[in-house]
């Protein structure tokens, strides 16, 4: 069993509300698919909005995503499982509200998101450092959201200048992080 296998293991998807009003339990094949685990055995885009996360809000599976996430970037994945799961990542950890069900139980799951994306630091840099999935710039931004600190980023910044784009060359993307502490 790989990295990403093993963490879909470790979460209780049936016992979880997706985002569409089921179960979570097909959230684990969904994540699967990405990784090109699935039955195709190559990478396959599945799009988890309105299962896990929409434009005003995360569903209460978010952290267990978030988690698989890092593994997912830990584990042996192609490059377009990679960047789709940068993506994914992107939007737990932008994620301006928690659903209305996980807020009655205090949870806030943009702040859970973010504080597993923190564990995965040097796996976003080491996304943007090897440029390898085309993903550099989606993992800069991510970082500019869950960096604590900011002169690193600035070094990485300069340092990556020459294959991120402009919006994290010059500092443009760090409005959301400015925008989630407010």
């Amino acid at each position: 069993m790989r990295l990403v296998e093993t963490e879909i293991a470790q979460w209780n998807w049936k016992g979880m509300l997706c985002g569409c009003g089921d179960s979570a339990e097909h959230l684990g094949r969904d994540l699967l698919s990405l990784a090109g685990r699935g039955a195709l055995r190559e990478p396959s885009h599945v799009s988890l909005e309105e299962h896990v996360w929409s434009s005003a809000v995360l569903w209460e599976p978010a952290p267990a995503v978030t988690s698989v996430v890092l593994a997912a970037l830990a584990d042996d994945v192609a490059p377009a499982g990679r960047e789709w799961f940068l993506d994914l990542l992107q939007c737990m950890v932008a994620g301006g509200g928690t659903d209305r069900d996980s807020a009655r139980r205090g949870l806030d799951l943009p702040e859970l998101c973010r504080d597993i994306a923190v564990q995965g630091l040097w796996l976003l840099y080491e996304e943007v450092m090897s440029n390898r999935s085309g993903g550099a710039g989606i993992a800069f931004e991510i970082l500019t959201v869950v960096e604590p600190d900011r002169a690193r980023l600035q070094r990485v910044r300069e340092i990556a200048a020459d294959w991120l784009p402009a919006c994290c060359r010059t500092g443009l993307c760090d409005d959301d992080l400015r925008a989630l502490d407010r």
